[in-house]
């Protein structure tokens, strides 16, 4: 799936879309690709002399990741939002740096109707960046926005 596919599911914009590939998709489980480059603007910040993709960022890639699995297949998707609700279980095992790509995996640990729990991690290679369980809710998108 590429950027355009993406853009279509995601209501996310620059700077905030974080991802850029799906490589792999089915109905519980997800891998995505998020090029992390320099040019991003939070790297102004954070650190300037030694750049760090924030961890809170990770974590919004994979829940983003987890959106386009969960709204792909949704009936009037146009006219829905996935919620991030919740974080258990998060960790951070290395850093992420301009030139990595971020590979994006998420599965499905439980699904009712409008509530998931997802299960996500995060790697660089082969190495684990971060992983986390992401709850998410998906709600109707209010009236000003469809």
């Amino acid at each position: 799936m590429d950027i355009q596919e993406i853009l279509d599911i995601l209501p996310h914009r620059y700077p905030f879309l974080l991802v850029d590939r799906v490589l792999e998709l089915e109905a519980d489980r997800i891998l995505a690709l998020k090029n992390v480059t320099f040019n991003e603007p939070h790297f102004t910040g954070h650190f300037p002399d030694a750049p760090v993709m924030p961890g809170v960022l990770i974590i919004e890639a994979l829940a983003q990741a987890g959106g386009v699995m969960m709204l792909r297949d949704v009936p009037d998707r146009h006219g829905k939002l996935l919620y991030f609700a919740g974080i258990d279980n998060c960790r951070f095992r290395r850093p992420v740096v301009p030139g990595d790509q971020l590979l994006l995996e998420v599965r499905v640990s439980k699904r009712r109707q409008r509530f998931a729990v997802l299960h996500g991690v995060a790697r660089v290679g082969d190495e684990v960046a971060a992983e986390a369980d992401l709850s998410s809710a998906m709600v109707d998108r209010p009236k000003s926005e469809a």
